[in-house]
């Protein structure tokens, strides 16, 4: 499968209820209502999960085994690799050769591995085929991600899944509920900067009142790098290796082949990919959401510019044949049940920043690549992409944050770490960083900016419900139809 690049305390679900020590009242309404959502859906159980020892190796399968999900199973050689999909093997095999066409040697214990690993272009063959998969690494494109973890799951397999986790709202929630029925399945959200040190140590710092209280945070990216706000092109003769049909899998549209849809490239495009949000508010958004526990949010309007391919007379909406993204948004999240109060979070992509707030020091950088900028009232604290890098602004700052102790689990290896967490967290040694129950309410905060977009006005919204309250007609993009085969 054409494959995505990329794109914490534990939380724990129980009864279709997250368990954890600082959970807010918020956030476990959500939960139970996002369990009764989900429940109302015929969803079997998954298959019983084979217990592995420590000492084991784990029987690992990827869905789309170049680009991002190479460098996943790069960390994962240690592993038993016994199967892989991908609709598009000459484009794995580029992933092991350099620009200059030689081999690249960091990847050749990869290589071997592949090498002897059974193939498949469509994921659901796998499935059906191999029956001693323990544990599988989803890299798809956005609109797959859901329909493979789900299969997945129900056969009792283990997955570590790529953000966006999910490309609508309602998939989210199915795929916590059944995580949450099926408690011994092991799930990990391709957000590796949650289990990052400078991320964690970020998290303590705000919730240990280093800068005060907080009302309003500000995450920007220099996304999108891919085709956005664009016409559709017009289709070309697909590559021999590509098995094109399995590639749209989901999606219910087919515009033919152009390579702006594949590879890197789908993000921007509606029916494939969730756009800047999804493709970095899974790594930004991640950590004003750890750190301030505001629960879902209540109301989200988007102003972006026009959308792709409405190059007449612009009134604002979207067009009736929806082909790409705006190439900018700015989003504004109002939480109004947040646990210390309500919060405003403002998201910028497509080149645009926030402005540079009163008493920022000359000497601090707000870096154009990507970042996340606190504002509370008793100082500021900025941090890179992944939550790398904080810097601490504001007088009596570094002080408080000096007394403010560790209280987060390290993870073995941290950033780097993160896929051989999910191994170690099957086998029991670790606790897993980014499960569904945290990844799930973050990916659903990330959708929602999507949504107030395609809805193209203000949007309200009940947590609790999973619905839409002021405009009935946007609860539409809140799931989508399926193509005959891949249902969800």
């Amino acid at each position: 499968m054409l494959l995505a690049v990329h794109c914490g305390q534990p939380h724990y679900v129980k009864g279709y209820r997250m368990k954890e020590q600082r959970a807010s009242l918020a956030r476990r309404d959500w939960l139970t209502g996002a369990a009764a959502s989900a429940g109302m859906l015929t969803l079997p159980s998954a298959a019983f999960a084979r217990k592995i020892a420590s000492s084991d190796r784990v029987n690992v399968a990827v869905i789309g085994a170049g680009g991002m999900g190479a460098q996943n199973m790069a960390k994962l050689t240690g592993q038993n690799i016994v199967a892989l999909a991908d609709v598009d093997l000459a484009h794995v095999a580029a992933a092991f050769v350099d620009d200059k066409g030689a081999t690249r040697t960091n990847l050749l214990p990869l290589k071997a591995a592949y090498d002897r690993a059974v193939k498949f272009a469509d994921y659901r063959r796998m499935f059906d085929a191999r029956r001693d998969i323990d544990a599988v690494v989803i890299a798809t494109p956005d609109h797959h991600h859901a329909v493979a973890a789900k299969m997945a799951m129900e056969r009792g397999i283990h997955v570590y899944v790529q953000k966006p986790l999910t490309y609508t709202v309602r998939e989210g929630r199915v795929l916590l509920d059944l995580a949450a029925r099926n408690p011994k399945l092991v799930t990990q959200m391709g957000n590796q900067g949650h289990s990052g040190d400078d991320g964690r140590r970020v998290v303590e710092l705000i919730r240990g009142d280093a800068i005060g209280r907080v009302r309003e945070v500000h995450a920007w990216t220099n996304r999108p790098l891919w085709p956005q706000g664009e016409k559709r092109p017009a289709a070309v003769p697909k590559p021999a290796s590509l098995d094109w049909d399995v590639w749209l899998g989901p999606a219910t549209v087919d515009w033919g082949y152009h390579p702006d849809y594949g590879h890197f490239n789908w993000r921007g495009w509606v029916p494939f990919g969730i756009g800047s949000l999804g493709d970095m508010g899974a790594h930004l958004v991640d950590f004003p959401l750890w750190a301030l526990e505001p629960g879902l949010p209540t109301r989200i309007e988007t102003r972006h510019s026009r959308w792709g391919g409405d190059d007449n007379i612009w009134d604002g909406k979207p067009p009736a044949d929806l082909g790409s993204y705006p190439l900018a948004n700015i989003t504004t999240y109002q939480f109004g049940h947040a646990r210390h109060g309500p919060l405003t979070m403002t998201w910028y992509d497509g080149g645009f920043m926030p402005p540079t707030p009163a008493g920022m020091p000359e000497t601090a950088r707000m870096n154009p690549d990507g970042g996340v900028l606190y504002v509370g009232d008793r100082g500021m604290l900025m941090h890179d992409t992944y939550g790398q890098k904080p810097v601490l602004i504001g007088e009596g700052v570094e002080a408080r944050a000096a007394s403010v102790p560790l209280s987060l689990p390290r993870i073995q290896g941290g950033r780097d770490g993160h896929e051989m967490n999910w191994i170690r967290a099957i086998r029991g040694e670790e606790a897993i960083s980014s499960p569904f129950s945290v990844a799930v309410p973050l990916n659903e905060t990330m959708l929602l900016g999507m949504v107030a977009t395609r809805a193209d006005q203000p949007i309200e919204y009940d947590g609790v419900t999973g619905r839409i309250t002021n405009l009935s007609e946007a609860n539409q993009f809140l799931d989508r139809n399926y193509r005959r085969g891949w249902e969800l």
